[in-house]
């Protein structure tokens, strides 16, 4: 069984360390505990969008294989680092120090023992004091707020639990999904993208709350202007969806179906 861990990164030489050496450290302790005698591998890969303060050089000290990815997104580092991997499973976090390298091994063993396509961490319920600024928390309240209303239809036959967090970065999934998912976002929409696809597509999906820390560095989001580009990109997805539907029931085809992977 092989795990393909996925870091997008752009001057992260504050956190960037520290991530990895939480995961050598989970890798030790977490996996012997939770996979007694099974062979799990570990592929880790930096997605680096050309940082120039020496993320990539310590990236690789710590073992990392680093991949420049030249054209900037963060969704595009993302799909860079979807072609590339190997693993049977595939997981993701940011490399600045905000997300449980410890509770990796328990997604994936939750995700393995109860039939499960996609987990998504949900950072909210856990998250320290000075993990988000009040606009980085109001941005989020607004987009995930906007995400239950404008796909109310799409999300009725989900578990309740669903998107309370639809920009968490930290995912354990099954490979075999990517195929049947469309995703065309370079930028930061990607992560609602990404997780609206494989509901729309019917693969079962959870969240499951993770430990959420204040990060290493600077940070790089602008919550105003991040948070509008995401909010027109739901707008959008929203009418395609709806395009969509409506094609479909022309055809004869429900409109409350998902679609087929």
């Amino acid at each position: 069984m092989r795990l393909s861990l996925i870091i997008p990164t752009l001057n992260e030489k504050e956190g960037i360390g520290y991530t990895l050496q939480a995961i050598k450290e989970a890798r030790e302790k977490e996996v012997s505990e939770l996979f007694p005698g099974v062979d799990l591998e570990w592929e880790i890969l930096v997605i680096d969008g050309g940082s120039t303060d020496g993320t990539q050089e310590i990236a690789t000290e710590h073992g990392a294989k680093v991949v420049v990815e030249k054209r900037r997104g963060y969704g595009r580092a993302y799909k860079t680092g979807f072609a590339l991997a190997t693993g049977d499973f595939i997981a993701t976090m940011d490399g600045d120090g905000t997300y449980p390298a410890n509770e990796l091994p328990w997604m994936l063993k939750r995700l393995l023992h109860t039939g499960l396509d996609f987990i998504s961490g949900d950072r909210l319920s856990l998250m320290e004091k000075k993990a988000m600024t009040r606009e980085h928390r109001i941005g989020n309240w607004a987009l995930n707020s906007a995400i239950r209303v404008l796909f109310h239809e799409v999300l009725k036959g989900v578990p309740e639990r669903v998107l309370v967090d639809s920009q968490s970065g930290m995912w354990v999934f099954k490979r075999s999904l990517l195929p049947a998912l469309r995703l065309n976002e370079d930028g930061m929409p990607f992560s609602e993208e990404l997780k609206l696809e494989v509901i729309l597509h019917g693969f079962k999906f959870e969240e499951m709350p993770i430990h959420y820390a204040e990060r290493w560095g600077q940070p790089k989001l602008s919550s105003w202007k991040d948070g509008i580009g995401n909010l027109l990109w739901l707008l959008k997805k929203r009418f395609h969806v709806s395009q969509e539907a409506r094609a479909s029931s022309k055809l004869g085809v429900s409109a409350s179906a998902p679609h087929s992977p």
